[in-house]
């Protein structure tokens, strides 16, 4: 491949994400594009999203899962828990987005969520997708890694959740590059954060007004909408 583009936390951002990909001149023949997580929730077109990285996927894209996607996923699985903590983390737009009746409710959350034929098959896809990707040079996962923990014995949520303690602990030799932490919160701005410990942060924040970026590799060019 000519090189790697590397992008998370689109959540329903369909025209950035579509932007993004032109102003990168991404080609499925030519670059290998990673997708770190985070297709659903808060931004307007996340079924439209799905539909794309499935597209995506199809023409070679390596899936990753975000907690957003894993929240949805076990949200569907009929857990009150997880029904609650999705609809805390911005669920109703996701449902909004399928035409789902549980978006118009007025509860806190409901008990229950049907799973219609519109999100049966994106929930198979979500369900299937891998947790981290490696190559001899970098690790890309969506929210980290934990720094005593090899990758592959840890537990997927931890790949997906983790902040402060693999921002500040890891020490490993691979560069890893993650989403799922907005950059400004880890330096202050919504540029891609590029840490001292061999991490580089990608999530800019796009659907809270900040940029969706397209991390180039081995290059570190980056490439960013607003």
């Amino acid at each position: 491949m000519h090189r790697i583009l590397a992008i998370s936390d689109i959540h329903g951002e369909l025209d950035k994400l579509e932007s993004l990909m032109e102003l990168a001149n991404y080609d499925p023949q030519r670059d290998q594009l990673i997708l770190l997580g985070d297709y659903v929730d808060r931004g307007p077109k996340s079924r439209e999203v799905v539909d794309k990285v499935k597209q995506l996927h199809a023409q070679g894209a390596i899936v990753l899962m975000g907690n957003h996607d894993h929240m949805m996923v076990k949200a569907f699985e009929q857990d009150p828990v997880w029904i609650e903590r999705w609809f805390r983390n911005g669920a109703r737009s996701t449902l909004a987005s399928y035409g789902h009746a549980a978006a118009e409710t007025h509860l806190a959350a409901p008990d229950s969520l049907e799973v219609t034929e519109e999100v049966r098959e994106h929930l198979d896809f979500l369900a299937g997708l891998s947790y981290y990707h490696e190559t001899e040079e970098f690790l890309f996962v969506h929210g980290g890694v934990h720094p005593l923990t090899p990758v592959a014995e840890t537990d997927p949520y931890i790949l997906m959740w983790i902040r402060d303690e693999f921002h500040s602990g890891y020490q490993g030799k691979k560069t890893v590059v993650f989403g799922h932490t907005p950059t400004e919160i880890l330096h202050g701005k919504p540029d891609v954060y590029f840490g001292e410990n061999n991490l580089i942060g990608i999530d800019g924040g796009a659907v809270f007004g900040g940029r969706l970026h397209a991390l180039e590799l081995p290059s570190r060019h980056v490439y960013s909408v607003e």
